[in-house]
């Protein structure tokens, strides 16, 4: 029965790891059964789980891709005595919660499943920005927005990424793809509710509006995302973290590119409506530089994720990390040194940087979870995602003291993330070369 399996449907079929060779075999044990459950579900259940995991996206980094939003709101009403940087801690708290959270709830996942992470994670996160609007402190946004929602969503967002990427294999990216495009969607939806209804309701109503869908997308993650293999017996004897896969050059290459991509990659998802309202936008204008760096990511979540199933994931993530870092140094930063730089400008800036950066932060888990097996996907991801949130975490308010140093411009915030970047996509091309180079199918996914 497994002859006319297809790669261009969710998997039905043994695992394989990153060169195409099988990891399970047909026979009896856990392998069969897991097999056997695949073919019960079939297909539509994979196709199902990518509906789900899209609004899982929606509801977590859709909504934190609001953060431009947030930080321009706080710099100038709730938390105006506070710096760019200080500012810059509760959505790097966020973001590194969202991507090393995956450490603690992947092995869960591996285990279980996704319902007993994805329901009291979507209460968690629903609830939390519920209290974010009663919140007038800085502490208070910090527990709330940070600390609750950072939390909720890091289990969603691992949730909707592991059990997605075990459905399918030859069209990974694309699947992949299409969740996160969930993300850009969100990232479209929320800023432009948001500002409109803070301008007519004030902040708290606007909040607990936005709660309310948040709970209603999250729901619908919930009750549609499902993981292809079985439970299992809790293995007492695995950790949490395996760092002994940082023993494999590869992937420990490859986590070294992603934290120093990263250091550079979110500086415009956040302060680029600061910099935008330095150069003559309004503050209607300057929330719309965030919704088309999010319309662009839409774009490129789709289109290359789709070209790298074809074109080899690794070659187009290289190709993608190098784009962004020319944009960096060549785009943005003449934007900046220049004085008459017109809305059109920045707002084309916002797009094309957008379609690069929503494309890179879509293919980074499909090759990650190339570079092992899907029985164990969870615990990579884990690891992985623990050096993203690193990056993340300490990322954003260097940028933000940059700001103060350079005198409230961002022309340092611009070169030294460019050059982040820069080298980050170097050491991937090194760990693309070091992966795949002794398998006869160099530079391909």
């Amino acid at each position: 029965m497994w002859e006319h399996a297809s790669f261009d449907s969710p998997m039905a079929f043994e695992d394989l790891d990153m060169h195409g060779v099988p990891l399970a075999r047909c026979g009896n044990g856990d392998d069969k059964m897991e097999m056997e459950v695949a073919v019960v579900n079939g297909p539509i259940q994979g196709y199902i789980c990518v509906v789900g995991s899209f609004f899982a996206m929606f509801s977590t980094f859709g909504w934190l891709n609001s953060l431009g939003l947030f930080q321009t709101y706080y710099e100038e009403t709730l938390l105006a005595t506070y710096s760019a940087s200080e500012i810059s801690w509760i959505f790097t708290f966020q973001f590194f919660l969202m991507f090393a959270g995956g450490a603690f709830f992947g092995r869960i996942i591996d285990t279980y499943g996704t319902r007993w992470v994805s329901m009291p994670c979507a209460i968690l996160m629903t609830a939390s920005i519920a209290l974010m609007s009663l919140s007038t402190k800085y502490h208070q946004i910090f527990l709330s927005q940070a600390l609750g929602f950072g939390l909720g969503s890091a289990g969603l967002f691992s949730c909707c990424m592991i059990s997605t990427a075990q459905w399918f294999h030859k069209r990974k990216a694309l699947a992949l793809g299409i969740v996160a495009a969930g993300s850009g969607t969100g990232g479209i939806v929320h800023p432009i509710y948001l500002h409109m209804l803070i301008d007519k309701v004030g902040f708290a109503s606007a909040v607990r509006w936005s709660a309310l869908i948040i709970g209603i997308t999250s729901t619908i993650a919930v009750l549609l995302m499902k993981t292809r293999l079985p439970p299992k017996k809790w293995d007492h004897d695995a950790c949490f973290i395996d760092l002994s896969l940082l023993k494999q050059l590869p992937f420990t290459l490859y986590c070294i590119g992603t934290f120093l991509v990263l250091w550079g990659l979110l500086a415009p998802w956040n302060y680029l409506p600061s910099m935008a309202i330095t150069h003559g936008f309004s503050q209607n204008m300057a929330v719309y530089s965030i919704v088309t760096l999010n319309a662009g990511s839409v774009l490129g979540r789709v289109v290359p994720p789709y070209l790298a199933d074809s074109l080899g994931r690794f070659n187009v993530l290289s190709v993608i990390s190098l784009l962004a870092g020319i944009l960096f140094l060549t785009f943005w930063l003449s934007l900046e040194i220049t004085n008459n730089s017109t809305h059109a400008q920045i707002l084309a800036f916002g797009a094309v940087y957008g379609f690069a950066s929503g494309a890179w932060i879509t293919l980074i888990f499909p090759c990650c979870a190339d570079l092992g097996s899907v029985k164990t996907l969870g615990q990579r991801f884990g690891v992985y995602q623990v050096v993203g949130g690193l990056a993340a975490l300490t990322g954003l308010p260097i940028q933000g003291a940059l700001i103060s140093q350079d005198g409230g411009k961002f022309t340092h915030l611009i070169i030294f993330s460019g050059v982040c970047v820069m080298a980050g996509a170097g050491v991937l091309c090194f760990a693309c070369m070091s992966g795949l180079g002794k398998s006869g199918s160099r530079f391909r996914g």
